[in-house]
């Protein structure tokens, strides 16, 4: 029991006067010290700018001064946390604000004012000059007493040296013994006493102090830094800013890569064809036995269509990688809607009828006005729509193409069929990529789920809109609306090849 309260009495001993020995108190007491000049340095600065900016709001002056305040309040807030953590060696957690992309600097300038960290650091900003006062004035009171009575003994030795060097003739004291050009012995035993307590009473001063820099630095940390729940919001939201940017330049990756292939493959796609086209004129050309060039003519057709298939696919990946960058330049203009719905009838009511057994008609009223879109695009969209039309309707069936005036501002041109229809669960999804309503029927029919996508895509492009409504065995009708051209313009009907790019 005995050595083990002695050991607990030595490493008290240790503890209490180790103190002296650690760097971290040194720093300490530079923090302290310093306290008072930053301090300072920041309430001037700071309540001058404030002061400033509120007076001159009216005449127009004060935000940019209270913006440039508040800028500098925050390159202050970091500089503490930078000296805290270096020299009081407490850690502040703190995360710079993640603006979301796209974000305008006045929400940014709201998210930073809402934020709590900015006026808690103020305060503190504000506080540290009282504090640096305090600190300032206990490091000289409580380390010069305390010295003072460590080296007691050593002024009474140069007073008492100085006082036979110059003859005496006057009086003074060191402490309470009277300096006479002698020295006392009895004087230099009560220095020695002094100077112990002195020793003892530096080394509480050291413990004083080191707890006043402690606190303080937790007090810096609770109002430079955030609550562990603000970080850890913080520290998501920077996760999903950067996961985010990642994203989009995967994206931005993707959609070169699609393009940068589309046209290397548009290339190579276009030679196959023209051969496959060359040989199907030369075996149609051939006389003689008849059974082996049909069957290479059968063989010659198959590579034809699903040639055909590839390049509508690249044509539609090109056209929406086109899309996704912001790269699909339209020509909005004027137009005679009619007039394209009477060209997409000419073009595919003979096929239709040839090919598929299908009726086409169309309906187009006299004297509708123009509407704003562009004139190629707008046909490529309807030969979207009715060859779709075309496709899912069964032989004898009906595709109708009409153009009616939907209100004063926007006409409708409507593609009709009487073919399968559309599940209603399925309807709602028909204008997703890749999605087809049934994928072994769209194999055999050669579409790839891309078509209705284009449409969508180029349509909203126009400033139009697209719906769809269809019941299963009856058909599907597909309406869209353009808006139309102000009555002052309705004279000036936009040509192919005309408008602005």
């Amino acid at each position: 029991m005995y050595s083990i309260g002695n050991e607990g009495q030595l490493s008290w001993i240790r503890e209490f006067f180790g103190v002296a020995r650690q760097k971290q108190t040194y720093l300490n007491l530079a923090y302290l010290l310093m306290a008072f000049p930053f301090g300072t340095f920041y309430f001037i600065l700071l309540i001058t700018g404030l002061s400033v900016g509120v007076g001159t709001l009216i005449i127009g002056f004060g935000i940019p001064i209270l913006l440039f305040t508040m800028i500098m309040r925050g390159g202050f807030a970091a500089f503490e946390r930078t000296i805290v953590r270096a020299w009081l060696g407490i850690t502040i957690p703190f995360l710079p604000g993640s603006h979301l992309p796209g974000m305008t600097w006045f929400g940014r300038l709201k998210e930073h004012l809402s934020n709590p960290v900015t006026w808690t650091s103020l305060l503190y900003l504000f506080l540290e000059f009282p504090f640096g006062i305090i600190a300032f004035t206990l490091v000289l009171t409580l380390l010069g007493a305390s010295l003072g009575l460590v080296f007691g003994w050593l002024a009474y030795l140069i007073d008492t040296m100085i006082y036979n060097a110059v003859g005496g003739g006057y009086s003074s004291y060191e402490l309470f013994v009277k300096i006479n050009g002698q020295i006392q012995p009895w004087a230099i035993a009560v220095f020695g006493i002094l100077a112990l307590l002195g020793i003892l009473a530096t080394i509480a001063a050291l413990h004083v102090l080191n707890g006043i820099a402690h606190a303080w630095g937790q007090f810096a940390r609770l109002m430079l830094g955030m609550s562990n729940t603000a970080r850890q919001l913080a520290e998501a939201r920077a996760i999903a800013a950067q996961e985010r940017a990642k994203a989009e330049r995967s994206d931005q990756s993707r959609r070169e890569l699609i393009v940068n292939v589309s046209h290397e493959l548009r290339t190579p796609i276009a030679s196959i064809r023209g051969h496959v086209e060359s040989l199907i004129m030369a075996n149609e050309n051939q006389p003689g036995d008849a059974s082996a060039p049909a069957d290479q003519r059968a063989y010659l057709d198959i590579v034809h269509r699903e040639t055909e298939r590839l390049s509508a696919l690249v044509d539609d990946l090109l056209a929406l990688a086109r899309a996704d960058a912001g790269e699909l330049r339209l020509d909005i203009a004027p137009i005679a809607a009619g007039e394209v719905v009477e060209e997409i009838y000419q073009t595919l009511a003979p096929l239709a009828r040839r090919e598929r057994q299908v009726t086409v008609v169309r309906s187009i009223p006299p004297d509708l006005p123009l509407v704003l879109a562009d004139r190629q695009r707008l046909a490529q969209v309807l030969l979207n729509l009715v060859r779709n039309a075309i496709t899912y309707t069964p032989a004898g069936g009906i595709v109708s193409l009409s153009v009616e005036q939907a209100d004063s501002t926007h006409l409708a041109l409507m593609v009709a069929d009487t073919g399968i229809g559309i599940p209603p669960e399925d309807l709602e999804r028909v204008f997703e990529r890749f999605y087809r309503t049934d994928a072994s029927r769209a194999r055999a029919t050669g579409g790839f789920g891309l078509g209705l996508t284009i449409v969508r895509d180029l349509v909203n492009a126009m400033g139009g809109s697209i719906s769809a409504e269809s019941s299963v065995g009856q058909g599907s009708r597909f309406r869209l609306l353009l808006q139309v051209v102000p009555a002052a313009n309705q004279s000036k009907p936009s040509k192919p090849g005309e408008g602005s790019n």
